[in-house]
This record gives C-alpha cells, sequence and structure tokens, in this order.
C-alpha cells in the first residue's frame, strides 16, 4: 500500500535522528500544529501523547500477568487460570503466559511511531489509532481509509475513544492474532527487544525489512530507557 510505505519512509527518517526530549519544553511544544513542527518536536509531542497511556496499560497488563504466573506456579486461583485460558484459546500454562506478557514498552512506542507517523496520520488525529489496526466489523467504531486496496476494496481502519482503548486492543491482537504466535514465544523467553522483534516480520507487508525498521526507531531514539 502506497501509504504504509509513505509512512514507513517518513519514520525512517525520523529515526536517524537521535534527540534529547529535555531540551523542549512542553510550551514549545504546543507553538506549532503537529505539521509546523521541527523532526525534534514532533518526537517530544509524540513522547508526551503516547508515553504516559503506554506505561499505564503496559503495567496494568504486566501485573496481570506476574500474578497470573504466581497463581500458576502455586496452583492457586484455577478457576480464574481456566476462564483466562478459555478466553485465550491457550493450549498451555505457557501458552497462556506468552499471550499475557506484555511485551518491552521500547517495541510499542517504535511500533506507534511507525505506525503512526510520529502521531501524525490521519488515522492517528481522527480515530486515535495508534498502530494502524484494521476493522472487518461493521459493528466496530470505525473510519475508511483514503484510497481502496485493488482499487476496489475499501480499508476500513479501527477508532478508538481513547489512546488507552487503542493501545489495550493492540496488545490483545498481539495476545490472539496467529501470526504473532512466534512473537509471543519469544516475548515469553526475552526481555531484549531486539531478540523480540524478530518475530514481528508477519505484521507489516514489509516483512522483514519493517523488523529492520523498527529496531532503527529504537535505537536511534533511545527507547529502551523506557523499559522496565
Amino acid at each position: 500500500m502506497k501509504i504504509i510505505n509513505l509512512v514507513l519512509l517518513l519514520c525512517i527518517s525520523l529515526s536517524l535522528f537521535g534527540f534529547n526530549e529535555d531540551n523542549i519544553t512542553k510550551q514549545e511544544v504546543k507553538k506549532a500544529p503537529p505539521h509546523h513542527l521541527s523532526v525534534k518536536e514532533k518526537k517530544k509531542r509524540f513522547i508526551q501523547l503516547l508515553l504516559p497511556a503506554i506505561t499505564e496499560v503496559h503495567s496494568e497488563l504486566m501485573q496481570r500477568y506476574e500474578r497470573i504466573a504466581k497463581d500458576i506456579k502455586n496452583k492457586t486461583n484455577l478457576d480464574e487460570v481456566r476462564l483466562l485460558k478459555k478466553k485465550y484459546k491457550a493450549t498451555s500454562d505457557m501458552d497462556l503466559l506468552a499471550r499475557l506478557k506484555p511485551h518491552p514498552i521500547s517495541i510499542t512506542l517504535a511500533q506507534a511511531a511507525v505506525e503512526s507517523a510520529w502521531a501524525t496520520s490521519r488515522f492517528f488525529k481522527e480515530a486515535n489509532n495508534v498502530f494502524g489496526m484494521w476493522s472487518s466489523n461493521a459493528k466496530q467504531k470505525r473510519i475508511a481509509a483514503g484510497e481502496k486496496r485493488g482499487e476496489t476494496r475499501t480499508i476500513w481502519l479501527r477508532k478508538f475513544d481513547t489512546l488507552q482503548d487503542a493501545i489495550r486492543a493492540y496488545y490483545e491482537m498481539m495476545a490472539t492474532g496467529k501470526a504473532y504466535s512466534e512473537f509471543r514465544k519469544l516475548r515469553l523467553l526475552y526481555d531484549d527487544p531486539y531478540k523480540i522483534t524478530v518475530g514481528l516480520d508477519k505484521y507489516s507487508e514489509m516483512g522483514p525489512q519493517y523488523i529492520k525498521v523498527l529496531n532503527q526507531v529504537i535505537k536511534y531514539n533511545h527507547f529502551t530507557k523506557y523499559d522496565y
């Protein structure tokens, strides 16, 4: 898709410039609309908008993961464990933990940057759609893309009330999607984002190149400092 390629090219170019977020104040970021901001200001604005929401959701999910991991180890609260296995269609305790464990914040930030063009895309501004999530359900809140797939099929993207809702839906998609089974195994085994992104080749039409882009964004913007 032309849109995806243009967004990724923008993110690659932005990712090549590291930035010191402490050098830019909130007042400076608010002076101009996104399209008038410098690269550093866009990145500062992106962090201010996304990091608090991502950290909030990540903390919620990590607390649940640690609690369920403890329950599985101690064989307690088995009813809840069984319900979660049913909900996520997990085939084992390890599979359930792989689905529940949230991946590092650095990866989430990198994908958010790539998929939303650093919080400047129309889908982000009009629908809080941070991760370019499509919709195939007419009952969902959604907006149409500006171009059609194959020039005939309308592409719909999900619309969210809040950034937190979008982030939760993204983590839920990563926990349930068949395309991300290898990704889930990697995030259960490792905390190093560069070892985990290998499993994201199916997230984008770019395939393996998408992994290189994400790793660039993480590296050049020092996103690992937000991991814990």
